[in-house]
């Protein structure tokens, strides 16, 4: 893909996506673990339960990977810096810090060892994937916002996916710490690549009397602010339980087999990318907010499919999961990017964090909790699936920013 200069724009697009990937596959190693980590850490029990079948009850689950969201907070000021900071800077640094700490859980002793350590590197990869969007968006016009965000999100969906296919390869064989230990490699690449990204922005507006503390918006903007943070929350509530608990709910309930995983891992990426070109299509045409809608509702509904009892419901659920999640992804990251000023647009992105984390936790705790309450993963889903709903009367309180330019940036000058 070309973005304006081809040898320059796409280069640093890809460049971005590669930082992404990177992020993304660091961050998904607690999910795509789950299942053999609960394995290694748990302990043998013959009750009938969700214990017994995941190998630690619902609830243990479920707070162990709620508080590796609720680490992910902190990212909000580290995201948030990269308007006093710089954007490459920060991007940059924190990917590699993230995935530097990350190589670490490969040598926990126990299971809230590996929560500990993983919740520590977890911010700055939050940061970093979040700031990616940021860049990219800052970095590309109008006419190719939609597409570069897509270019940028396949490379985080990409990233997941490699770390999820490396994980189903490694089962029974070496468990999760040789998982966590092949973080080096994309360590390597982004410090290779970090010269090839630019700071976008360029010209700053002069907004000075509005200008905000760190962190923070202008009051005029607040309004927007908490909208796009809503969306983020409600949406965050349903796609957290359906990602996090799908592998050890495949391996350890309804005994996916090895290879059934890996192919339901490698078709992911197909759908994924059909999802990322479909959304990218809905958002130049028919507008950001509508895509956002039907990306979000297709992740509730997807959920309750992927928990419904059998191993072909796990398959076809996670890949509509998938699909709908790439719907969702140009739209999604391009709408608040197009709402605010260059001036606070990373500030933006670090609330957009500590929302989707909040949603996260609520969504995570919830479902464990009734998971082992009812004994059903289904009743779970249900459950966390309904406020996704509450997305489609939150997105008609915020513009259609179809075609916005984003001053004082790259991609404003071309």
């Amino acid at each position: 893909m070309t973005l304006g200069k081809p040898g320059k724009i796409g280069g640093t697009i890809v460049a971005v996506a590669v930082v992404a990937l990177a992020a993304g596959y660091g961050q998904f190693g607690a999910v795509s673990a789950l299942g053999q980590v609960a394995t290694a850490f748990g302990h043998q029990v013959h009750t009938g339960t969700v214990a017994e079948e995941a190998g630690l009850s619902g609830a243990t689950l479920g707070i162990g990977l709620a508080i590796l969201r609720l680490a992910s907070v902190l990212g909000q000021p580290l995201a948030a810096a990269a308007d006093r900071l710089g954007r490459r800077r920060t991007l940059v640094g924190w990917s590699l810090v993230g995935l530097g700490v990350t190589m670490a859980a490969a040598i926990s002793p126990s299971y809230w060892w590996f929560v500990g350590i993983f919740a520590v590197g977890r911010p700055f990869l939050s940061a970093a994937a979040a700031l990616g969007h940021v860049v990219t968006a800052e970095l590309s016009t109008p006419a190719t916002r939609a597409r570069a965000l897509s270019v940028v999100s396949a490379g985080y969906g990409l990233g997941a996916g490699l770390n999820a296919l490396l994980h189903s390869a490694l089962r029974g064989v070496a468990g999760f710490r040789i998982l966590f230990l092949t973080c080096a490699i994309p360590f390597v690449v982004v410090a290779l690549l970090a010269h090839k990204i630019p700071e976008p922005t360029q010209t700053p507006e002069d907004h000075s009397h509005e200008r905000p503390r760190f962190g923070w918006v202008a009051h005029s903007a607040s309004g927007r602010l908490l909208v796009v943070m809503g969306l983020s929350f409600a949406t965050s509530m349903t796609s957290a339980p359906a990602s996090s608990f799908v592998f050890v709910y495949a391996e350890n309930v309804v005994h996916l087999g090895k290879a059934l995983e890996s192919i339901m891992i490698l078709s992911a990426a197909l759908t994924g990318l059909v999802g990322l070109l479909l959304g990218r299509r809905a958002a130049d045409r028919y507008g950001r907010r509508p895509s956002v809608a039907i990306g979000a509702a297709g992740i509730g509904l997807s959920a309750i499919i992927v928990y419904s009892g059998t191993g072909a419901a796990v398959v076809v659920g996670y890949l509509l999961t998938v699909l709908s999640a790439g719907f969702l992804a140009p739209a999604g990251t391009a709408l608040p990017n197009e709402l605010f000023e260059t001036s606070v647009r990373a500030s933006v992105a670090g609330w957009g964090i500590a929302a989707s984390v909040l949603g996260a936790i609520v969504g995570l705790l919830a479902f464990g909790l009734i998971a082992d309450s009812t004994g059903s993963f289904e009743a779970a889903a249900v459950a966390v699936s309904l406020p996704v709903l509450g997305v489609l009367g939150l997105i008609r309180r915020v513009p259609e920013t179809r075609g916005a330019v984003l001053a004082g940036t790259i991609g404003a000058q071309r």
